[in-house]
């Protein structure tokens, strides 16, 4: 048997990073067992869906190297098939038509809230109603079995059974004509072929009244694994309160794919003690007996832990691209290189890509600010020392060579006195406007001396004052 599963996101909202997860083990799913994975876009809720949700799922995928095969079932170009099932079923004797007002349903809801009780449709136009009103337009009610039970073997759960007397006859196709939910979910997945159905665990009880559409129809069930939902560090299932929610905020914040990626495969899946885990791995190795049945945390540090990892690896190219849309600046060719000179000692601090851009700045431009901490190194004893290292640069004493310069400041602090870090600290300041960097000497060798004697004297000139 080929393994087809499908990821249906519903564009009425932003792409939340658990459906990501849920993407993302579908297609792992389907590609360890060279099966198919399929894309459908649930928008039949025409007034909340958008277009730019839509082509923002696309996106995510496409950033996330999920690739789809065939093209995107769209939902809402599908609904008279799914109306020409409901019909099929009623000409069975499988469903029927219900009359009951809106106001008569919400009456009985209500005197079920007094009784404390479940509500549940009582089921009286199941066997037809002949009293109604010619002008209330019905809804269509599937026939549910009234006795037994249903069976989900999940692959994630195990067994769930409910009594078949706790189902009620939903509805297939509301008032103004339109299916729910769960008639298209079941006729699209049926129609797509779809095996195994691979989704939140809060989809489970939907389950077990898609099954009852199934068995009306006379289709073969596909198997199900519901997934534990994702919550966040304080157990409550996780949302914008808990910070970046859907998938285009870490886009956004500057996460690489394959540590996105990477993070969510281990959030409720293990292969043994193994935390980096590379595509082809993944693949290879992916199967629902090592998914957990208990919901997973989200940890932001351990994030941005594997985040930095990703970006270690990274050609300094790849990420120099990556970087150009978190940049303010149009880059020259020049400006490039001097970033990608630099690149191995700033990836090496960087848990984001944001951050790497943040500190790739020191060779696009002169500070324009200085942190607080630079006045420390601004005193006069400090502004004279700079002073004569200006002079020495522009004499040519001081090589910008890194090498030669480390050992000529060394020499220089030594012959005053005071530590190499002193001096450090202060060209630092200069350079960069904060205390944090790689080797000033590094800095130097690429920004070059012009850039250089422009940016001590800048640090001479606000703090000489």
């Amino acid at each position: 048997m080929t393994v087809n599963v499908r990821f249906a996101p519903s564009p009425t909202g932003v792409l939340h990073i658990g459906s990501v997860r849920t993407a993302l083990f579908n297609w792992l799913y389907a590609r360890h067992n060279n099966g198919k994975f399929l894309l459908r876009i649930e928008d039949t809720d025409k007034l909340r869906s958008t277009d730019e949700n839509t082509r923002l799922i696309f996106k995510i995928l496409e950033w996330l190297q999920i690739d789809w095969d065939g093209d995107p079932v769209i939902q809402s170009s599908r609904i008279e098939r799914h109306k020409e099932v409901a019909l099929d079923l009623i000409s069975k004797g499988k469903a029927y038509y219900c009359y009951c007002t809106p106001e008569e349903l919400a009456s009985k809801k209500e005197q079920c809230l007094k009784e404390n009780r479940p509500y549940k449709y009582d089921g009286k136009c199941r066997n037809g109603n002949n009293n109604h009103d010619s002008n209330i337009k019905p809804v269509v009610r599937l026939k549910s079995e009234l006795e037994g039970t249903t069976t989900v073997k999940d692959m994630v759960q195990g067994e769930v059974t409910v009594n078949n007397s706790q189902l009620d006859d939903l509805v297939l196709i509301r008032s103004d004509g339109t299916p729910t939910y769960m008639l298209s979910v079941v006729v699209d997945d049926h129609d797509m072929n779809i095996t195994h159905v691979i989704r939140g665990d809060d989809h489970l009880t939907n389950t077990f009244r898609q099954i009852q559409i199934y068995k009306a129809c006379g289709w073969d069930i596909p198997k199900f694994g519901h997934i534990p939902l994702i919550y966040g560090p304080d157990g409550a299932k996780l949302s914008k309160r808990h910070g970046a929610a859907s998938a285009i905020d870490y886009m956004q914040l500057g996460y690489l794919p394959e540590a996105i990626s990477n993070y969510l495969l281990r959030l409720g899946w293990s292969h043994g003690n193994d935390e980096i885990i590379s595509r082809e791995d993944a693949i290879k190795w992916f199967d629902f007996d090592n998914v957990g049945k208990s919901p997973s945390r989200f940890d932001m540090a351990k994030l941005q832990n594997l985040n930095a990892h990703y970006i270690k690896e990274r050609t300094n190219e790849s990420l120099l691209e990556y970087m150009l849309p978190f940049l303010k600046y149009e880059l020259n060719n020049e400006v490039k290189n001097n970033i990608l000179k630099g690149m191995d000692s700033l990836k090496e601090r960087a848990k984001t890509i944001v951050e790497l851009a943040e500190s790739a700045s020191i060779y696009i431009k002169a500070p324009e600010a200085y942190e607080d901490k630079c006045s420390k190194y601004a005193t006069s004893m400090h502004l004279d020392l700079l002073n004569e290292i200006v002079e020495k640069i522009k004499n040519n004493e001081f090589s910008t060579n890194e090498e030669d310069l480390c050992n000529s400041v060394k020499e220089f602090a030594g012959s005053h006195n005071i530590k190499l870090i002193e001096i450090a600290q202060a060209i630092r300041g200069a350079l960069c406007g904060k205390l944090a960097s790689p080797s000033v000497f590094e800095i130097i060798s690429i920004i070059g001396k012009e850039e250089t004697i422009k940016r001590l004297e800048s640090f001479i000139n606000h703090y000489g004052q």
